[in-house]
């Protein structure tokens, strides 16, 4: 099979894969070339902008509400009502667009299913060209599979039954290697939206739908106006009505926090709403206080509940900024996978998830989100108690919330520490979901939990926290070099022995062990592990 014929704008440099034409036509290419020459120079501004930032937060070790947009936060301003499609969220599934979980995340009776080509996805060319195509072919209804391994077969219900899709493109600061204009390669965020957008947003509304976006990473509300320039464009080069497009937006930095509302009105004729999410904020709290001292050390990963005090401050913000600007509150990911094996460790997970969601609902949020179908009807009932026969809970404004600056960066609120068991742990997610990455997995079934690379970018992090601020553990035993190598040799030990020699040889264990040691312990902290990770990247 030869490559499609180019675009004079865009030189695309890979071994063809089946069908590719279908998505790389010379139209598609046009428009992301057209996407990148308009944008992608304030993209890189934009990401300028963010090195800037770190550095005045490195300063200061603060952050505080935009003084220049107190405007925005006092004005009387509502976004766009939502769409039929997107007005009852109560529950999302997320994952990639592999043809297998399309089908079963459309089928999983969740209303919302978050298509991603961001974290739950390695950007191998494969995974970047055939999700698309898989998308296609769910909207023109002709992506039945049969799994060669089991002999099962997967089909589409029909269409009022399926979840409505939210694409989530990668993030402002990936680049698409296989896909150059202009003698650079393309912004992966502009290559994933211009393809999805210019191939299905007609496909959509004939649907009764239309091209519904998450936006992951934002860091400012100058980056979600740059995106609702984008949207504008897009609209008026394929001719839909401005509007038709709605992003939500994934609060996961801890920037973004102080920008809610901000980011609301930048794109308010296309907001749909705002989520919550975890070990992205997380991690961004570490990348960006890394060097404040002993008050911005958070403590192992799994200790930092919703509840946390600085947590429960960010989600309360959220939900009451959402509701006072009319907007959609989505909570956060419930990642458990149940097990096949063991009844009793199921009931106990399932337990906590309703708790979890349980919280939620009450909290005013409308929907949140699972990573496995089997949650759905327990995330379901939590919303369902709550809502009842309304699509969500936008009426509840939360006056009762009131948060100050220092609420959203009150780290040393949370009583728990950092402990020598936390860094083993963070070692061996870290390594496992790497070595999984190199090979193209991007949502990775984990010690019983599913996880992408946010997890891994938390792991990393905190380790190059609890070491540069010199923590001593429970035991006694400091964080240090020496003792996150020897368990990083500790943990290829068990995995050899766990898969056998064969299986650990075709892997790519050693590389996945060099990889998160050298992102957990190079004195320069990387801004993204998928970074260097891409460099790695096969395919």
């Amino acid at each position: 099979m030869s490559a499609p014929a180019p675009s004079p704008l865009a030189i695309v440099d890979a071994e063809p894969l089946p069908r590719q034409d279908e998505v790389l036509t010379d139209a598609a290419l046009a428009f992301v070339a057209e996407l990148h020459r308009r944008f992608a120079p304030r993209r890189a501004e934009l990401l300028a902008r963010r090195g800037e930032r770190r550095a005045e937060i490195a300063r200061t070790s603060t952050l505080d509400f935009l003084p220049d947009t107190a405007q925005v936060r006092e004005g009387d301003w509502k976004v766009a009502p939502a769409p039929a499609a997107l007005n009852d969220r109560r529950v999302e599934i997320t994952g990639p667009t592999d043809r297998k979980m399309t089908i079963n995340a459309l089928n999983s009776g969740a209303k919302v299913w978050l298509a991603d080509f961001e974290d739950a996805s390695a950007p191998t060319w494969e995974n970047v060209v055939l999700g698309q195509l898989n998308l296609i072919d769910a909207y023109e209804r002709r992506i039945d599979f049969t799994d060669a391994r089991t002999g099962k077969a997967y089909a589409l219900k029909p269409n009022d039954q399926l979840a409505t899709v939210v694409m989530r493109p990668r993030g402002w600061h990936l680049e698409e290697r296989h896909l150059s204009f202009e003698g650079g390669p393309a912004s992966g965020s502009l290559v994933d939206f211009g393809l999805y957008f210019f191939h299905n947003a007609q496909r959509l509304i004939d649907l009764g739908k239309g091209p519904y976006f998450y936006l992951p990473k934002t860091e400012s509300h100058l980056e979600a106006r740059l995106w609702n320039e984008i949207f504008v464009f897009a609209q008026d080069y394929v001719g839909i009505p401005q509007g038709t497009v709605r992003a939500t937006v994934l609060i996961e930095t801890i920037t973004a926090a102080y920008e809610m509302e901000e980011i609301l009105f930048e794109l308010k004729d296309h907001a749909a709403g705002l989520n919550a999410g975890r070990w992205d904020y997380l991690f961004s709290i570490v990348k960006n206080f890394r060097d404040g001292g002993e008050k911005f050390v958070l403590p192992d990963r799994n200790a930092v509940t919703m509840t946390a005090p600085f947590m429960r401050a960010y989600t309360e913000l959220l939900v009451r900024t959402c509701h006072k600007r009319g907007a959609h509150a989505i909570g956060g990911m419930a990642a458990f996978i149940p097990s096949r094996k063991d009844a009793e460790a199921n009931r106990i997970a399932f337990e906590k998830v309703r708790a979890d969601k349980d919280r939620e609902a009450g909290d005013g949020f409308d929907g949140s989100w699972v990573a496995h179908p089997d949650l759905v009807p327990i995330a379901m009932a939590s919303f369902d108690a709550v809502l009842g026969d309304k699509p969500n809970q936008k009426d509840r404004l939360r006056e009762d919330v009131s948060v100050a600056p220092g609420d959203l960066i009150a780290i040393d609120s949370l009583d728990a520490r950092p402990t020598y068991e936390g860094l083993r742990n963070a070692v061996q997610v870290g390594i496992r979901y790497i070595e999984a990455w190199l090979r193209g997995l991007g949502a990775v079934g984990i010690f019983g939990l599913m996880e992408d690379a946010a997890t891994a970018e938390i792991s990393r992090s905190q380790i190059w926290q609890w070491i540069n601020a010199g923590v001593v553990f429970e035991n006694g035993e400091r964080a240090t070099a020496e003792l996150t190598r020897a368990f990083a040799t500790e943990e290829l030990e068990a995995i050899r022995a766990e898969v056998g020699d064969e299986a650990f040889a075709a892997g790519k264990w050693q590389q996945a062990h060099d990889l998160f040691l050298q992102v957990s312990l190079d004195a320069d902290y990387a801004d993204f592990l998928t970074l260097p990770a891409y460099d790695q990247l096969i395919g």
